[in-house]
């Protein structure tokens, strides 16, 4: 009984290896193949048995790519947006989950559940009201009509505010208020230095967010010229005639940003969610 035992526990965790492989592999195929696809031409991609490793075509299929639209323009806009919506939204909810986390006023409790329940709303019943703020203020084919809507989202003010009521004491908040320190400079020089690993998570996730953001452009962009990545890429499918390698290819091109990028930050995104679970 207890060889069997012995020999179950030898196995089970080789079992689990298999299969967490397997998951893998699976996951990992769409990527594979968008990249060995961005660098075969349309022909190639349609045949039968299609082609499993890289071509020849990848420079060919960045050639049509921006000569069919304006492509290294909207990966600018793209990485501009991106960038201006992590930052700002940084920026608010780290304000928002210490004014959260730190200070007692009135109707603190409701203010701080009515922000949690707009999680509860579905994104889409949000796209005409959207678009009717954004032409009221003029913001219709602008950049900043795509980072300033959501630069104070629930999930990141609840992100910090977690954060902040695990890790930081308010021991160490009335300390520098007793010694003179100001709100604004007590944000700035004693919480936002120990908000590292949670600003590195909500950067993160807001900057993918942003990068991959397609309903949002497609609500308020109407220039071509102002597209962001995901709706360039789009413009290019008709029902005829669709060059798929050079849409393969500016995925490819589109993808590898966020690869690298998850790769290096891949253990603070952790780090920051599991922040505060266990004591």
């Amino acid at each position: 009984m207890s060889s069997l035992r012995r020999q179950s526990d030898r196995i089970a965790p080789l079992v689990a290896y298999v299969l967490v492989a397997v998951g893998g592999l699976i996951m990992l195929a769409p990527f594979y193949f968008m990249f060995v696809f961005a660098s075969h031409s349309r022909t190639e991609i349609f045949s039968l048995p299609p082609p499993l490793f890289f071509g020849d075509d990848f420079l060919l299929n960045v050639k049509i790519l921006a000569d069919r639209i304006p492509f290294w323009r909207s990966l600018g806009w793209s990485l501009y947006v991106a960038l201006a919506s992590t930052g700002l939204t940084l920026l608010f909810c780290s304000m928002g989950g210490y004014a959260f986390a730190m200070f007692e006023f009135r109707f603190k409790r409701s203010l701080f559940l009515l922000v949690m329940g707009t999680m509860l709303i579905p994104s889409f019943l949000g796209m005409i009201p959207t678009f009717m703020i954004m032409d009221a203020f003029g913001w219709i084919d602008q950049p900043r009509a795509l980072y300033i809507p959501g630069a104070a989202s629930a999930f990141g003010i609840f992100l910090m505010r977690q954060f902040i009521t695990a890790s930081i004491p308010r021991d160490l908040v009335e300390a520098a208020r007793m010694d003179g320190c100001g709100e604004l400079s007590i944000y700035w020089r004693i919480v936002l230095p120990l908000l590292k690993p949670a600003l590195g998570t909500l950067g993160l996730v807001t900057f993918i967010a942003s990068w991959n953001n397609f309903i949002g452009p497609l609500i308020v962009m109407r220039s071509p010229e102002m597209y962001t990545l995901p709706l360039a890429l789009r413009s290019m499918q008709s029902p005829v005639n669709t060059e798929w390698g050079a849409v393969m290819a500016g995925s490819a091109i589109a993808t590898l940003p966020l690869l690298v990028l998850f790769a290096i930050s891949s253990r603070r995104l952790i780090d920051g969610l599991t922040a505060g679970a266990v004591k």
